[in-house]
């Protein structure tokens, strides 16, 4: 029997096994579940870059269970046409759309005023927007994209609605992180990438200050009845990879390894609703359980010297 025939019978019985597991292997890749019913009626929710993705699929969920729900976004358009969406899915009137570039420092504060104006309530923040992987590119306000957007933006708006979210307690506030923090450090010589850029890396390097954000924050937050924690969502199929080719086609290829926005979306809604989750803060979920935080994900020092840098680029005082 000659070779060829050999590997022509191996593919094709590799191919007969893959397509009979295929769908447990994508189960598996699913991972876990939120299997909370709490409903969520008189609550508000805001959740930002909520017209695509992790943030949509969360924002459904989270309406269907009764909340009024704020996506707030950079892209009206985009946004508007997920809000109908979910209007139409859920029987949920109460989902509003908000313009908020996070990526530019006036608008989160013209956003944050609004929404202070306007609503009474801020039950549960959702920080769900950010940006992967994109080239070298500074915001108006003179930082690197990923710090700025991933980090300093939600730093900021969470900063400016603190004092709503605090009179409206109990309260949560979820703040989108990765995996890829176990491969971040923060180069405090070079935070917005001026001297060297990687794409990948100025990625977990945001990534990293999500998880450190929210462990000096829960410290701050202690007796005020306000939780703050962080959520890897998996690997997830949405238009996060858009700036990388590579990415991209990597997704492509190992789709039946990646969650869908909804499964993606299930660890967050578990944060935001879970009963046993009221009075639990500063830690790191995954697949709707706790998950590993890497040791610099861990170290107060710098936590703390990443809040005062913060602090002080954003040119706000936070004590």
């Amino acid at each position: 029997m000659s070779m060829l025939v050999i590997t022509i019978g191996v593919c094709a019985i590799a191919a007969i096994l893959f397509t009979a597991f295929a769908p447990y292997i994508r189960r598996c890749a699913g991972g876990g579940v939120c299997t909370s019913n709490a409903r969520l009626d008189g609550k508000t929710v805001l959740i930002t870059g909520a017209n695509t993705g992790i943030g949509k699929e969360t924002a459904r969920e989270l309406a269907q269970r009764g909340a009024r729900v704020i996506i707030a976004c950079r892209d009206l358009t985009k946004a508007e046409a997920a809000a109908h969406e979910i209007r139409e899915d859920t029987g949920n009137e109460q989902v509003i759309v908000r313009e908020l570039d996070l990526a530019n420092n006036r608008s989160i504060y013209q956003f944050a005023e609004s929404v202070i104006k306007e609503e009474k309530l801020i039950n549960i923040l959702i920080n769900n927007a950010g940006v992967m992987m994109c080239p070298f590119m500074k915001t108006g306000d003179g930082f690197e994209m990923h710090f700025a957007v991933n980090h300093l933006g939600h730093f900021l708006l969470t900063y400016l609605l603190l004092d709503l979210i605090t009179r409206s307690a109990p309260a949560r506030i979820i703040n989108l992180s990765s995996f890829a923090h176990v491969f971040g450090r923060i180069n405090f010589n070079d935070l917005q990438s001026e001297k060297s850029y990687d794409g990948g890396l100025a990625y977990c390097q945001s990534k990293l200050a999500n998880v450190l954000f929210t462990r000096e924050l829960a410290k701050r937050l202690k007796d005020t009845k306000v939780t703050v924690n962080s959520v890897h969502p998996g690997c997830v199929k949405s238009e996060l990879t858009r700036h990388s080719f590579v990415m991209s086609l990597a997704w492509k290829v190992l789709t039946f390894l990646i969650k869908t926005p909804k499964q993606g979306a299930q660890t967050s809604i578990y944060c935001a609703v879970a009963e046993e989750l009221q009075e639990i803060s500063g830690k790191h979920f995954s697949d709707c359980s706790p998950a590993f935080v890497a040791p610099q994900g861990r170290n107060d020092e710098t936590a703390k010297k990443l809040w005062d840098i913060s602090c002080k680029l954003l040119k706000i005082q936070w004590d």
